[in-house]
């Protein structure tokens, strides 16, 4: 995410909007690993994953225009310093718990044309993402489930904007916000075959923000007990503005992974 704006504006806007983007991208190049354990009837599933996304919105900074973005992954990828996502559920018969954890760092810097104001400007945006929720199966067989559930979701963005060089030499500025989203909707799997199964989920909400959702879908392959494969693809939305600090994006784009089961 670039901005200028004006030396601020758009270099604070574009990389707000890459900071949850980033999150999406992955923890590392490893697909899921999912650890899965039975204790007294429950059922404990730990999974990190991979997803590549990219993201396309609008953002804004220290009250300035928006800026829009649209970015595929290898363009996040470039400045990507850290990321890490996790999906974790318990289940219990009908009912279940669930989280999904997405963090992400990215950095870019840039000198600026004449560097009487700068000679640098660089910029630092993190983004987290968590969500708790629980759920209950209306139907489940031997076959799958279909849970309804609910929960929340809790963001926290921050982009800081540093300069060297120059007039500015020294000055830092960073803007942020934290807020929670109550989400709602369904979860599911079905297997088609004894080694074949369908999963996904669709949650909408809001809260802090005006619409917050997430709809994911994929296909797996079972190899046998422990190890099966699994691709998709998942989109995600966020709008939210307050105080000047607009993120208003979708990030979007194929997840892959290799479960295995313990």
């Amino acid at each position: 995410m670039k901005y200028s704006v004006s030396l601020i504006s758009m270099v604070a806007a574009g990389l707000l909007a890459a900071g949850p983007v980033r999150a999406a991208d992955i923890a590392s190049p490893m697909a899921p690993e999912l650890k899965q354990t039975e204790q007294d009837g429950w059922t404990f599933a730990v999974s990190p994953y991979f997803w590549a996304a990219g993201m396309s919105g609008d953002t804004g900074l220290f009250g300035l225009p928006t800026v829009h973005t649209d970015m595929d992954f290898g363009d996040i990828l470039n400045d990507l310093d850290f990321a890490a996502m996790a999906i974790g559920e318990a289940r219990y018969e009908r009912y279940s718990i669930f989280g999904d954890i997405m963090y992400s760092k990215i950095s870019s810097g840039s000198g600026t044309p004449r560097g009487i104001i700068a000679d640098d400007v660089d910029v630092t945006s993190e983004t987290f993402a968590g969500l708790l929720g629980a759920g209950y199966s209306v139907l489940q067989n031997d076959r799958g489930n279909l849970d309804l559930v609910a929960g929340l979701r809790v963001w926290h963005a921050s982009t800081e904007i540093s300069f060297s060089g120059g007039i500015l030499d020294g000055v830092s500025r960073e803007d942020s916000a934290t807020w929670v989203d109550g989400l709602g909707g369904i979860r599911a799997k079905y297997s088609i075959t004894d080694k074949v199964y369908f999963t996904g989920w669709g949650l909408v909400g809001g809260g802090g923000a005006d619409v917050d959702w997430d709809v994911a879908g994929g296909i797996g392959y079972s190899f046998n007990e422990k190890i099966s494969a699994v691709a998709g693809y998942r989109a995600l939305g966020v709008d939210y503005s307050n105080d000047g600090f607009v993120m208003d994006i979708v990030e979007q784009g194929p997840i892959f992974g290799v479960v295995m089961h313990f």
